[in-house]
């Protein structure tokens, strides 16, 4: 039985690859910095399957000694500050725990096992000012946020060790993905838990930025499982894990808003002040690499996954 470890498995990604990586019998070890919190986010079914450890981002020491104690055969790592509205928050715990934390990790299995598969989410965000669209695995990144630069210098540090010491070391360039998992600050599940609330009568209005913004929109669970890939294949490498279509924001609130029968244009007002200045260049993924040479489509569409978001809201606040 492999053993694998996922670190912020208490997250939307986490959770999913935790719970693929159960159906594909594994021994899943969790990492978390409070693991007296991961009840509240982890269903009961996937808490009784899964084995959880405290993991300190910062401590490399600690970091080598969970690797011997339970010498996992792979590790995913989806412990970070998070992306969204936070990009520019706090730019030292970013650059912490989304750059250096990284290469700790790196560090950590030079010492314990050099063998073990490891598996970084990187993030499109690393394109930031892209020079092109759509974008791969060779276009230039340039971002521009404390989040995009410090994603870089872990996806960077990546493709040093995997020449320098061998490791197996992947860094997955992942664009949006969404689910009923995602945290609220995100636009897709704000939209679809006001939607939710309006249905029910508990709101009356949804205030966003720009309705026309469009973004490269996938579903978690599908990009988890070109994670897994990565680590099943004879070299490592890098891959951009995309859908290679955008839809605008305009689109997630009618779907959302229908699938309930309402008109969204009846309680969506547009707010200037929640503007994001727009990209000069589409931000798009081109995932050929992932699709040929992992054998990845994603399986869940766009609109698919926006009725999921809104059906799992509505259960909750109903």
């Amino acid at each position: 039985m492999k053993t694998g470890l996922v670190t912020g498995i208490a997250g939307q990604d986490g959770s999913y690859l935790a719970e693929l990586l159960v159906t594909k019998g594994y021994r899943v070890v969790g990492a978390a910095r409070d693991v007296q919190r991961i009840s509240d986010f982890l269903s009961s079914s996937l808490m009784s399957r899964v084995e959880l450890v405290e993991w300190d981002m910062l401590n490399p020491v600690a970091m080598v000694d969970v690797l011997l104690r339970y010498q996992p055969a792979e590790v995913y790592n989806y412990a970070a500050y998070s992306s969204g509205v936070g990009m520019f928050d706090d730019a030292v715990g970013i650059g912490e725990v989304n750059g250096l934390a990284v290469v700790r990790i790196l560090e950590a299995i030079r010492e314990a096992d050099t063998n073990i598969r490891f598996c970084q989410a990187s993030s499109s965000e690393m394109f930031g000012d892209a020079i092109e669209s759509p974008q791969s695995e060779e276009t230039r990144f340039q971002p521009r946020s404390p989040y995009g630069a410090a994603k870089l210098y872990a996806h960077s540090m990546f493709r040093i060790y995997r020449q320098r010491y061998g490791l197996f070391a992947c860094s997955a360039i992942l664009f949006n993905h969404e689910s009923p998992r995602r945290g609220l600050g995100f636009v897709t599940r704000k939209i679809a838990h006001e939607a939710a609330k309006i249905k029910l009568g508990l709101a009356n209005e949804l205030r966003l930025g720009n309705l026309d913004a469009r973004r490269d929109w996938g579903f978690a669970g599908d990009y988890v499982r070109a994670m897994w890939l990565m680590l099943q294949q004879p070299h490592a490498g890098d891959y951009v894990v995309a859908t290679g279509e955008t839809h605008s924001v305009r689109e997630i609130c009618e779907i959302a808003f229908g699938h309930l029968g309402l008109d969204y244009r009846d309680y969506v007002r547009e707010d200037a002040a929640a503007y994001r200045p727009a990209e000069s260049v589409q931000l798009v993924g081109n995932s050929e690499r992932a699709r040929k040479q992992l054998g990845w489509v994603p399986e869940v569409g766009f609109r698919e996954m926006v009725s999921m978001m809104v059906d799992a809201d509505l259960r909750k606040l109903h």
